[in-house]
């Protein structure tokens, strides 16, 4: 005790700090203040938009209104139809991708990823050109029939959902191929030799490795399509009105914006909630599987 005391500083200076226990710390305030700038920011403006002017009586007046619980409901229920579309389209095709070899799979792989690079209202562009009033489709019905057009479900909310669809399955194929890929072989073959059919090799074997990167795209997707605007715009459908476009009316159209900013914190907090609740379920299932599974984590 004698020693430490007279090896102490005798002019009570304080020891200096290691500048290598700082550096984490000074790396990490360039990504803070990016994410203060762009994201905490304009929402933080968007809040306060809401409740200026008259404050509390243009939230009751919005969440009140009709218009507000129709476009609520619509895009709920086209947030789930793409979702439960996306999941069984997704997982259709990836396991045909995966496990059905067929010439030419490769090429339809690389078409999907290509997909994922590309803008929705181009997909919505390519079904107006396919069946459209005036597209392919319906101009080969009315070569045959003789002048009737049928198809006119572009513009419902049927179409909105087939094109939010389409353009939202390569983000379920994806991780499912990733998941897929990481099932050994020899599971498959044993499960087979075993006398199982192949539906139960798919059941018992495969997706069960395959829940988390399913899930990860369903939630992908939901978050997705609840916030979708330009496949909505671009069908035409003017009878499918979405909190998206509701709020591009709102801020855009009839200028008003703290009904507008109204409208979109309630569609930040919709998303923020539901990001939440797949990442509480996302984290109890990795316990559960890192549980039962303690080797293969």
């Amino acid at each position: 005790m004698t020693a430490v005391l007279e090896r102490a500083d005798p002019s009570g200076a304080q020891p200096r700090q290691d500048p290598r226990a700082t550096a984490p710390m000074l790396w990490a305030l360039p990504p803070l203040l990016v994410v203060l700038v762009i994201v905490v920011y304009p929402l933080l403006r968007v809040l306060s938009n809401s409740v200026e002017g008259k404050g509390n009586s243009t939230w009751t007046a919005v969440v009140g209104s009709t218009m507000f619980q129709r476009a609520l409901v619509t895009t709920a229920q086209i947030a789930v139809l793409t979702t439960v579309g996306a999941l069984v389209l997704g997982t259709f095709i990836a396991i045909v991708l995966s496990f059905v070899p067929f010439p030419g799979s490769e090429l339809v792989g690389r078409l999907i990823d290509t997909v994922l690079a590309l803008p929705s209202f181009l997909i919505t562009l390519a079904f107006t050109f396919l069946y459209g009033t005036a597209g392919a489709v319906n101009a080969v019905i009315a070569t045959i029939s003789g002048g009737s057009r049928p198809l006119g479900f572009l513009s419902s909310p049927t179409g909105v959902v087939l094109a939010e669809i389409t353009f939202f399955t390569p983000f379920v194929v994806r991780p499912l191929l990733a998941a897929f890929a990481t099932v050994p072989r020899e599971q498959l073959d044993v499960a087979a030799s075993l006398g199982a059919s192949p539906w139960r090799v798919l059941g018992k074997v495969v997706m069960p490795e395959a829940w988390p990167a399913l899930m990860a795209g369903g939630s992908l997707v939901l978050l997705l399509a609840l916030n979708e605007f330009g496949i909505v715009l671009f069908t035409g459908a003017k009878e499918v009105v979405t909190l998206p476009v509701l709020i591009y009316t709102r801020g855009i159209v009839t200028f008003d914006l703290p009904g507008a900013a109204v409208l979109a914190t309630i569609q930040v907090v919709l998303s923020l909630g539901l990001y939440g609740l797949y990442r509480i379920i996302f984290s109890r299932m990795l316990s559960e599987r890192a549980a039962t599974h303690p080797k293969g984590f």
